[in-house]
Order: structure tokens, then C-alpha cells, then sequence
């Protein structure tokens, strides 16, 4: 098992990342604990991404990762504009990952993650106990000459104590990028009260056939500081060698 306090390492991953609102707000309300406030509007957040070597990692090997949670009240990330989040599921195709993600506070189950891109179209599926749960369609164009770099922040409890994390990134997104649907296609399963709402409201989002990003070494119970220094701004442009066509992730 990965020592849980050990930072990890993920890049080139294609990753999808949105938030919405949901269908049923108070049902959304009720999987933030207590200490913790939801948005008034109470968006969800749900981000998809496939590791497809274990060169792209530091230690965890291939794997595919779905997480999603409701945004948080007062609990920006360090640049002041991406609400944090509480995670209430995190499905991930890798026992490795599981314990790892687990040992930190993630609420880690088994599930099977699949991101494609052909002609345009995006399709992103979440399977778990043998069905799918999620899947999501839309349209994507290139990438072009801008990254967005930055910090996301995210929510665990762990022995009994919140704990809160910043995980630094690089994504180089796709332009245009339009989100058609959101499907949650298990009523049962625990995932449902997250559904979006009918018709569909896209917060924020993007779609990035290159993001990289770490697990920082020791996350910080809620009551501890959080060290906040002068960030440079969350775009800046990409060296010319690294400009690509805008074919997804290899070209």
C-alpha cells in the first residue's frame, strides 16, 4: 500500500471537469456535514479522467477516477474564484488508488471510468456494480496556445476531523466546449441525488486531453492555516514547442 502521507504525481491525463445545478437542492444540502455549508445555490461538481500508463504517474499505475460532491460556502480555492468541494463519492478503477485515497479521507468505492473524444464528440461513461451510473455527451474543439493553472480544493473528514486539501494543477482546455447532456441513469444508486436538473444548467467546466496535477504530502485539518502566497495569474500562454494541433493528448 502507498504511504497516504507521500505526495503523488498524475499528468497528461484527459480529464473532464463541470459543475451544475441539481435536480433536488435540498437532497444535495443534506450530504454536507455539519461545519461544512453548501452553496445557496447548491452546485454540483463531477470530474472524469483516465490515467492510461503508469508513466503518467508517480506511483499509482493506470487508472480511471470518478469523483463528484457539492460545492462548498466559503471555502474558495486559493484563487479566490473556484468554489471548494465535498466529495461524497470516489469511484476509482485501482485498489492501489482506493487505499491511498481512502487512507486520506475519500469515500473510495470501486467503479470503471471511460473519457473518449472522436470527431468532435465527447462521451464519458461512470460504471460501478456492473452498470453504468453517469454518463455525460458533448462537443469539443482544439487546444490552443492557453493553459489554465491554479489549485482546486476539496473536503474529506478523516478519524473523525475535516480535512482540507489543495491540489495544484495544468490543463490546456479545449475551445469550444459545450456540454449537451448529463444522464444519471441509476435511480437506487447513492449517485442519483446528485442528478442535474431538467433543463440542464452548466456552472462552469472544461474538457483537457492534457492536465496534470499532484497529491500534496499532508493534507490540513480544517482548523489549521492554510498558507496562501501571491499566485501568478491562472492563464498565461504555452511555450511554442508545446502548441499542438489541438488533437487530443499524443498528438
Amino acid at each position: 500500500m502507498l504511504d497516504p502521507a507521500a505526495p503523488q504525481l498524475v499528468v497528461n491525463a484527459p480529464t473532464l471537469l463541470l459543475s451544475w445545478l441539481p435536480a433536488d437542492p435540498d437532497a444535495v444540502a443534506a450530504l454536507v456535514p455539519a461545519g461544512l455549508r453548501a452553496r445557496p445555490d447548491r452546485q454540483v461538481f463531477l470530474c472524469q479522467y483516465v490515467v492510461d500508463d503508469e508513466s503518467q504517474t508517480s506511483g499509482f499505475g493506470p487508472y480511471s477516477l470518478t469523483f463528484l460532491g457539492v460545492s462548498l460556502q466559503d471555502m474558495d480555492a486559493p484563487d479566490g474564484e473556484t468554489p471548494g468541494g465535498w466529495w461524497t463519492h470516489y469511484l476509482a478503477s485501482s485498489l492501489r488508488v482506493r487505499q491511498y485515497a481512502a487512507a486520506r479521507g475519500a469515500p473510495a468505492t470501486p467503479g470503471e471510468t471511460v473519457v473518449a473524444v472522436r470527431g468532435g464528440r465527447l462521451s464519458t461513461e461512470t460504471r460501478a456494480d456492473g452498470r453504468a451510473l453517469i454518463r455525460v455527451l458533448g462537443r469539443v474543439g482544439h487546444t490552443g496556445t492557453e493553459a489554465h493553472n491554479g489549485h482546486h480544493r476539496y473536503l474529506t473528514a478523516r478519524d473523525g476531523e475535516l480535512v482540507i486539501t489543495d491540489y495544484p494543477y495544468v490543463a490546456e482546455p479545449v475551445s469550444p466546449f459545450e456540454i449537451e447532456s448529463v444522464e444519471f441513469l441509476a435511480p437506487d444508486h447513492p449517485v442519483y441525488a446528485l442528478r442535474p436538473a431538467n433543463p440542464l444548467h452548466v456552472c462552469w467546466g472544461f474538457y483537457s486531453p492534457r492536465v496534470s496535477f499532484a497529491y500534496p504530502a499532508r493534507p490540513n485539518r480544517l482548523d489549521e492555516p492554510v498558507p496562501v502566497d501571491d499566485l501568478p495569474a491562472p492563464v498565461h500562454q504555452v511555450p511554442a514547442r508545446r502548441a499542438r494541433s489541438g488533437l487530443p493528448s499524443g498528438s
